[in-house]
């Protein structure tokens, strides 16, 4: 089970990672269109990500407070690893939810948005790349 969420993590930061680059290739923002339609599906699978992330990385975390002798490599790659999934899912769902429930959200402006969906995707591209391959190695009791 840990190699297939391992799977489903590296997928998502490899897409996420790759349409971030690639997507000022392809797509001119506009005050109408100001992302690619394939941010809506790729979105799905980001909070799909997220879920797993929060629950494999918990897991990771668990583990490693557990265990004797202090603070380790591994002490700390997992409460990292937990706690930037905690920082970006918590961006993540604001700013998903609220380009869900309403294009006109004006809690912040358009500037900030881009900004804070930046940060998302960049963060959740190395947190699930890392994760990823830690549970694909099969370094972990995760998931």
């Amino acid at each position: 089970m840990s190699r297939l969420a391992g799977a489903i993590l590296l997928l998502t930061a490899f897409t996420v990672g790759v349409h971030v680059v690639i997507e000022p290739l392809y797509h001119v923002t506009t005050e109408t269109q100001p992302f690619s339609g394939a941010w809506t599906y790729i979105d799905m699978l980001m909070a799909l990500s997220v879920a797993l992330g929060l629950i494999c990385s918990w897991m990771r975390k668990r583990g490693a407070d557990a265990s004797e002798g202090g603070v380790s490599r591994e002490y700390l790659e997992a409460n990292v690893q937990f706690f930037g999934f905690v920082f970006v899912g918590i961006l993540f769902f604001w700013a998903w939810f609220a380009l869900l429930m309403n294009d006109q959200f004006t809690s912040i402006g358009p500037d900030t948005s881009t900004l804070i969906w930046t940060l998302v995707d960049a963060g959740l591209a190395i947190l699930c790349g890392s994760l990823g391959m830690h549970l694909w190695k099969g370094s972990g009791d995760a998931a």
